[in-house]
């Protein structure tokens, strides 16, 4: 073959070769391209880590999860004076979910309590104290709630009697009740303490329970952490600043932290709805964090611890009901709280000198006696929810008996209890 016919045919084969390395070196490029920018990008585990750190923080879990079902996916209902709300579903779901939200929109949510479209969010969320949280915990806590499993389960709609069923209501209360805003640092109180702040009055949402609730739903900023009723709970949050019922500011930092995060401290144990923030939140935190809130809670504390105001009661019914009040504490409760009401802290509490028991509203030891200290929803009967209940055991005379006996024995200047107040309570709903 002469070197003319040759020619074309080795300028084939250099074409050929040249395209083959072109193509090899464009899938090279894309491999590396797909290698140091994945689509869509996955999300950084130490992001989702401390995420959910912070949700467990914000006890998320508590509103959004309905007792075993999938965790997050709502229908939680939530009874208020103005009718039943129900929790939404924030799993990563695209239709039913929050699988569309981007960080701007959960941020705005938590930030303002204004839904993606601009609706105003009932103020059941607590974004009134969500605002405090900042923009990189909040997208931290998007980014946990993105890498959960998603769950199709369409939002309930709510169950709330008229006026209350009229959104636009809630542009009045936020104009008295809301105040948007992160938490700024005093610059005058240590670093733990102002940590301490940013969790309690930010994610804890601890206001929420331990600030009077008035008729409107709202509370007022100058009443702070000064205790109440629950609002459909029935349970009395103590007021956080005063020593004549919570009575931290004779507590050590030691004994808050471990309340807070075990439930159980040599000075008290919790129970109710706060055994629940305990179980569902708190026991989760870290050492410093606990540590931070106890600086912060034990600083609410103002002034010495007073007498309790008692109630006179008649010397023949004031001696009935000690009789029997002895007689049924030292059948059902001297084994574990000890004959002289010393108990066995940690495990069992001393309710001698107890703070709790001694407070002007009997509501909580009426629970305890009745419920015991197992929280709604919850299996088995774990540290600290070791009460058992009596309500099946013990007559509404009975009940009035034994906390009025623990109220004023050993020392103790708590009020006297009816059998009409144990009646009432018997039959309200757990949550």
């Amino acid at each position: 073959m002469s070197a003319q016919a040759q020619q074309p045919d080795q300028l084939l084969r250099r074409m050929a070769l040249g395209v083959a390395l072109a193509a090899l070196a464009f899938a090279a490029l894309a491999f590396a391209s797909a290698v140091a920018q994945p689509h869509p990008p996955a999300p950084d585990s130490a992001i989702v880590k401390q995420g959910e750190y912070l949700a467990r923080a914000g006890d998320c879990i508590a509103c959004h999860t309905t007792p075993g079902a999938a965790l997050f996916a709502g229908g939680r209902a939530m009874p208020t004076p103005f009718g039943t709300l129900y929790s939404s579903n924030i799993t990563p779901d695209a239709d039913t979910g929050i699988g569309k939200w981007t960080t701007d929109n959960f941020y705005s949510s938590m930030h303002t309590g204004r839904a993606p479209d601009g609706g105003l969010l009932y103020p059941a969320m607590p974004f009134s104290s969500y605002t405090k949280v900042t923009r990189a915990d909040s997208d931290a806590i998007f980014a946990y709630l993105r890498a959960v499993p998603p769950v199709r389960q369409p939002n309930r709609p709510h169950d709330l009697r008229f006026p209350y069923n009229n959104r636009s209501l809630i542009l009045g209360w936020r104009t008295l009740f809301f105040t948007e805003g992160e938490y700024k640092p005093d610059a005058a109180k240590s670093s733990e303490w102002n940590r301490g702040a940013y969790l309690v009055q930010g994610l804890g949402h601890c206001s929420m329970c331990h600030t009077p609730i008035n008729a409107l739903g709202g509370s007022s900023q100058s009443q702070a952490f000064q205790g109440g009723l629950i609002p459909m709970q029935n349970w009395y949050a103590p007021s956080l600043t005063s020593n004549k019922e919570a009575g931290l500011g004779d507590w050590s930092i030691a004994d808050i932290s471990d309340l807070l995060r075990s439930g159980v401290s040599h000075r008290g144990a919790v129970y109710g709805p706060m055994a629940e923030v305990t179980f569902d939140s708190l026991q989760y935190m870290s050492d410093d964090d606990t540590r931070a809130m106890a600086i912060y809670l034990k600083g609410l504390a103002l002034g010495s611890i007073p007498d309790p105001v008692s109630s006179p009661m008649p010397t023949t019914e004031s001696s009935l009901l000690t009789r029997l009040g002895e007689s049924v504490y030292k059948g059902q409760c001297a084994n574990c709280h000890s004959g002289d009401g010393r108990g066995m802290p940690p495990q069992f509490p001393s309710l001698a000198g107890n703070q709790s028991i001694q407070m002007g509203s009997a509501v909580n030891p009426i629970r305890m006696v009745l419920n015991g200290g197992y929280p709604p929803g919850t299996a088995g009967n774990p540290i600290p929810y070791g009460m058992p209940p009596f309500a099946q055991l013990l007559s509404d005379d009975e009940v009035a008996a034994v906390v009025t006996y623990i109220r004023t024995s050993w020392g103790n200047r708590g009020a006297a209890v009816s059998a009409a107040q144990a009646n009432a309570l018997r039959s309200a709903p757990l949550e």
